[in-house]
């Protein structure tokens, strides 16, 4: 093996930058050329290809985002998609393939896998839903945001005494609503993994009223309900002004945490030391705070659990 590539796919994750890195510098230190591709599996497809030193990749562990940049790519998923972007590989004389990103893209690394490109995914995105790893990169900045905003929201919440309603991101998983939940104080998480009650909701937000609290913070996952709609419905069941707060695409930017920095690094480093002594089709992931690794089509088969003992201490701790 001699020339390997790198990409970035789906939505960008704060500690895409620290994988690539880790990547680009382990793979010279091994004396391998390591090729950038650009704007994930449509660059792909485009041959928006770079070749990567040292010097490029200076600089940028503490910077969001993804200098590779990422995009959605239609024509991969389409017949025929994955064969072409076999051939230009194959082409270029890339030699194996490391793919930062969520479900969907280790969906295409196993395509690519499968056609004799060697193919290991390293699991970047911010909502944490691949349940083969504890944690994926990106996931820790993306609470610590949602903290930031919901410790500023409670200040407004507590002057006008009204409820705050704040929409996360997640997808189907609640894990950045209830994580962040815990760690900034919310009286309420909903999560999609779990039903909600609405009237036990405006019971403790009434509760609360009486014993004197003026405010009263709900943290929302996008993937439960239309928020618009359950912001309204909390007011007039409750009685109490509620608004809504839609945090949105905030929770993808920022400087990663050290966490995320640190987690990308291994990763990133672990996928070229996987590549070199011959392994692929398989995804990097984190248990018990030691990386393993695991078939990628295994991996994305792994239904994501929530965290049943953490959401019931949110509960507990909002009483």
């Amino acid at each position: 093996m001699k020339r390997i590539a790198v990409l970035t796919s789906g939505g960008d994750a704060p500690g895409m930058n620290a994988a690539i890195r880790s990547v680009v510098r382990v793979g010279i230190y091994h004396g391998l050329e390591v090729i950038g591709i650009r704007r994930g599996y449509e660059g792909l497809l485009e041959g928006d290809f770079v070749e990567m030193t040292r010097s490029s990749v200076s600089d940028i562990l503490q910077r969001g985002g993804t200098i590779l940049q990422t995009a959605r790519s239609p024509e991969f998923q389409e017949n025929g998609g994955p064969e072409k972007a076999a051939r230009i590989l194959q082409d270029r004389g890339i030699d194996s393939l490391i793919v930062i990103g969520g479900d969907g893209s280790f969906k295409g690394a196993k395509l690519l896998n499968d056609l004799g490109i060697p193919t290991i995914g390293v699991p970047g995105t911010i909502d944490n839903d691949l349940g083969y790893t504890d944690y994926t990169i990106g996931f820790y900045t993306a609470i610590e945001t949602v903290m930031e905003a919901v410790g500023k929201l409670r200040d407004t919440s507590s002057s006008h005494g009204r409820m705050f309603v704040v929409e996360v991101m997640g997808r189907n998983c609640g894990d950045i609503a209830l994580y962040a939940g815990v760690i900034s104080g919310a009286e309420n998480v909903i999560v999609p993994e779990v039903d909600y009650d609405m009237a036990e909701i405006c019971r403790s937000v009434i509760q609360g009223q009486e014993r004197g609290k003026n405010h009263h913070i709900i943290l929302l996952s996008e993937g439960v309900t239309d928020a618009n709609a359950f912001t309204k419905e909390l007011s007039e069941c409750s009685g109490y002004p509620a608004r809504l707060a839609v945090i949105g695409h905030l929770q993808r930017g920022g400087s990663p945490t050290a966490f995320d920095r640190l987690l990308a690094t291994q990763m990133g480093a672990k996928a070229v030391e996987l590549l070199i002594h011959g392994k692929s089709g398989v995804a990097v992931g984190i248990r018990g705070n030691k990386l393993h690794c695991m078939e990628i089509d295994e991996a994305i088969g792994v239904r994501d659990r929530l965290n049943m003992n953490l959401y019931e201490l949110a509960e507990i701790l909002a009483k």
